[in-house]
């Protein structure tokens, strides 16, 4: 079966098909019964090839599957077979994706992220890390491969709307892939490339000398002068083509969750300070919002075998649960693993050379095959310098996009990574969901390479941290804006040793907690990362987690939920500096009449606001617009206006990471971005939050309406569960645009009113600089108490199953919503209460 003729990321095969359908019939019950079989069964027996004894699947109320089985084989084949049954789609689009194959599928408008990922060549990666697995891992993926091989088999009649309509058919899948989509997964750790890609933008526009006051930087860290100073004297302007195609990219990959965001919750609590007397631990991973969640909970049993947790569809592991004894869950590090270095890049007699110590290397270059969807194939010429593949010789402007791209001297961008080093991290993770003990979970853990991750792990007695992944040691520059590639004193010298990764077990303080905020101080031995997170999440893990010492399961939800930002009391601080204060003051009473008034108002608010950004409260959505506000008023006069590559930039830092918005904020009273350029006086900070004050409360009247009453935080802010499909629409033809639209009810969920933003436990964060909608939330969340005679709970942030056409498909919303978390018993007498006595049940066939 050809993979030509397939297509993913649900519906985008079937759409065009369906439109004349949906439209005779307009009803989405109608829909539900023509692809009903389409369903896989959830009783009765089904023979399946590979099978060595019978296997029972039983599903709780919300179709989290429980797999039962007499052997480990067994419970790999099925864990195959289900999550084909429940994520078919979604294994074959991130296939594809990590693959460079889209445009096959979707046309031309996704060819260049298909081109990007050719350049990334994350099948070279997963390669290595295939070869790299013991014999033992060889045969599980081979095992976990067959039972999803057996699901296609056995429903190539019978497959979801988005591939059944269009007639296609997907390959059957092969170890490797599994091993693929790991790397595609680990590609997206590290948030880095974005933000170099977006410093460039800023220092286009304003010049190395003021791009320091961008860059992610910490309070208490100095601003990084010295690495800006990287750029200066660099004439960049107009000079490296393709990086407004680069940059458009990378939007794309990070609304199809698969570039870096800096995300997650994780903490433990030591049974000093719990209800019990043994520990717990809490993890809700964060992700761009998406239909399916990214996670699928699965429960294995087997006799020398027992986890529950998430797993990612394609790859045969729990990544994150309980085994019984040990429980285990994870954060980003925000660990900065690539680098993008500029090239100087000529052409000598049809050859692109770069510079390097000063001479000239010929770069290496192989051929790339592209199929496109309803168009000829295009064969195209990849170029690598020693520091890794020239992102934008591939990616530029075409009079079409089945053009290849012109060479031309200039600058290029080498990205360079860790992706491509040998180890056995696929071994690694087995082996810590194997560990009965957090003693016997250490050295597992330390052998997760490939993953840059904060581990947090616990048994009934014991809890720990641990840093995952592989560093590199710069000889020059921070990392934070592309490096010089023709000068090698900023290249890599090998990584950190792993003997230098941060950890910490059983501390005084009793609990231990991550939320991507910089866990060691600056000029650690160990480069983890020149940007971090805002710290306030983390924060408020600290003040909660040591507040009591009676926590349990109930006091983790809460925590769970808690909308409660710390940075508003900052801001109230900040405003009540004697140094602030009277000036601010003064510049209020100055303004024309009205916005006097408004001022007035919002300050006064602002000081009594509680933090509290609760859905429903109007001093949140006051307080939310004077934050988007102030990012207006501070620097568009300098980087608009909002469509511009820079200002675009500014956001993206903002979303990644502790951004200038924040910064300024708080502090930087010297910064020269208060002056507002467009004016013939000198501004300074009290002028600007004036201003500021004021066009808040103008702008929540004219959104929202005079009446005060009437103000919400969540008639500003939603949630929006969209589909693949949807998220790629903007890419697609005009035609298949309308037939995705016919259909998008039947797709999508929302709005939803949303509280919180980027800053509280309740992950909720809106685009500082662009609008409110929620783009980031917690993407499941579980809490393990080992004081309960059943340890493990958990929900999803969307149904278990990818098919429009389940009930398991959207139902998991609710539940998150409400904090309705679902048990996963590990003692016998209790699995019945979860996952009832209906069986489907696999057995051996011919």
């Amino acid at each position: 079966m050809s993979l030509r003729s397939f297509r993913p990321l649900a519906p985008l095969a079937g759409a065009a098909a369906l439109t004349t359908l949906v439209s005779l019939s307009g009803c989405q019950t109608w829909l539900d019964s023509r692809y009903q079989d389409s369903l896989p069964p959830t009783s009765g027996v089904q023979p399946l090839k590979g099978l060595a004894d019978t296997v029972s699947v039983r599903r709780n109320a919300l179709g989290m599957p429980l797999i039962e089985s007499r052997s480990f084989h067994d419970a790999l084949f099925a864990l195959g077979y289900v999550h084909a049954s429940d994520r078919l789609s979604q294994m074959v689009g991130l296939r594809l994706m990590a693959q460079g194959r889209l445009a096959e599928m979707a046309g031309p408008g996704v060819l260049e992220i298909d081109r990007f990922m050719r350049a990334v060549n994350l099948r070279q990666s997963a390669d290595i890390v295939y070869k790299n697995a013991s014999p033992r891992l060889h045969k599980f993926f081979e095992v976990y491969a067959r039972g999803v091989n057996a699901y296609l088999f056995r429903h190539r009649d019978k497959l979801p709307m988005d591939l059944a309509a269009s007639g296609y058919r997907p390959e059957y899948w092969k170890p490797e892939d599994s091993a693929l989509i790991f790397c595609l997964l680990n590609f997206g750790l590290s948030v880095n490339l974005q933000e170099e890609i977006s410093s460039l933008a800023l220092a286009q526009k304003v010049g190395a000398a003021q791009l320091a006051w961008l860059l992610p930087t910490y309070p208490d860290e100095p601003l990084p002068v010295d690495e800006a100073d990287k750029l200066k004297g660099l004439a960049l302007s107009g000079k490296i083509p393709g990086l407004a195609a680069l940059d458009g990219v990378a939007g794309q990959l990070a609304a199809l969750n698969m570039l870096g965001v800096a995300a997650s919750n994780n903490w433990a609590i030591a049974p000093q300070r719990s209800r019990s007397g043994k520990s717990l631990l809490a993890n809700d991973p964060h992700l761009p919002l998406s239909q399916p969640s990214l996670w699928s909970f699965v429960h294995l049993r087997a006799p020398k075998y027992q986890a529950a947790g998430v797993s990612v569809a394609g790859i045969p592991a729990v990544v994150a649960g309980f085994n019984g004894k040990l429980a285990w869950g994870m954060t980003m590090v925000m660990g900065d693993t690539q680098d993008l270095f500029l090239e100087q890049l000529r052409q000598q007699g049809g050859r692109l050379e770069y510079l390097a110590d000063g001479k000239w290397q010929p770069a290496r270059a192989h051929q790339e095959t592209f199929f496109v969807k309803g168009q000829s194939p295009v064969r195209e010429t990849f170029y690598e310098t020693r520091n890794g593949p020239l992102l934008n010789s591939v990616l530029g402007e075409r009079k079409h996009a089945m053009q290849p791209i012109a060479l031309a001297s200039g600058y290029g961008l080498a990205l360079k990574t860790n992706q491509f080093e040998a180890d056995q991290t696929l071994d690694a993770i087995f082996d810590l969901s194997r560990a009965q003990s957090v003693e016997d979970a250490h050295e597992p853990v330390r052998n997760i390479r490939a993953l840059g991750l904060n581990m947090v792990y616990a048994d009934a007695q014991h809890i720990a941290w641990q840093v995952t992944g592989r560093y590199p040691n710069r000889k020059g520059g921070r990392g934070l804006v592309p490096s010089p590639g023709w000068d090698s004193q900023y290249g890599w010298d090998g990584y950190a040793d792993t003997m230098l990764h941060p950890y910490d077990q059983d501390p005084m303080q009793g609990w231990l907690g991550t939320a991507n905020q910089r866990t060691v101080p600056a000029g650690y031995g160990v480069q983890l990362s020149n940007s971090w997170f805002y710290p306030e999440r983390a924060e408020r893990i600290a003040e909660l987690a040591g507040a009591s010492t009676r926590h349990d399961a109930r006091s983790m939800i809460a925590m769970q939920y808690d909308q409660q930002t710390p940075f508003a009391a900052k801001l109230k601080a900040m405003f009540a500096d004697p140094l602030m204060a009277q000036p601010l003051q003064r510049v209020i009473e100055a303004l024309p009449a009205g916005e006097r008034d408004q001022a007035r108002e919002a300050l006064k608010r602002l000081q009594a606001f509680d933090g509290q950004l609760a859905a429903g409260s109007a001093d949140a959505a006051l307080y939310a617009m004077f934050l988007q506000e102030s990012a207006r008023q501070t620097f568009l006069d300098e980087l608009g206006p909002e469509d511009s590559a820079a200002w675009q930039g500014l956001v993206e830092i903002a979303k990644l990471s502790y951004s200038a918005q924040a910064d300024h904020l708080l502090g930087r009273v010297d910064s020269p971005f208060w002056d507002d350029v467009r004016t013939a006086q000198k501004e300074d900070k009290p002028a600007i939050l004036a201003r500021s004050l004021a066009a808040s409360v103008a702008q929540l009247e004219s959104r929202l309406g005079s009446n005060r009453s009437a103000w919400q935080w969540g008639k500003l802010h939603s949630y929006q569960w969209d589909s693949d499909s949807t998220r790629l629409a903007p890419y697609m033809s005009a035609g298949q645009r309308a037939s995705l639209a016919t259909i998008k009810d039947y797709l999508d969920r929302g709005p939803y009113p949303a509280g919180g933003d980027h800053s509280t436990l309740n992950v909720s964060a809106w685009l500082w600089g662009k609008d409110f909608d929620t783009w980031l939330i917690p993407s499941m969340r579980m809490v393990v108490d080992f004081g309960q005679d059943e340890p493990l709970q958990g929900v999803n942030s969307s149904g278990q199953s990818g098919n429009p056409a389940s009930k398991h498909y959207a139902d998991g919303i609710d539940a998150w919503l409400k904090g309705r978390y679902q048990s996963f018993p590990f003692q016998s007498h209790n699995l019945d209460r979860s996952y009832g006595s209906q069986r489907l049940l696999l057995t051996p066939g011919r």
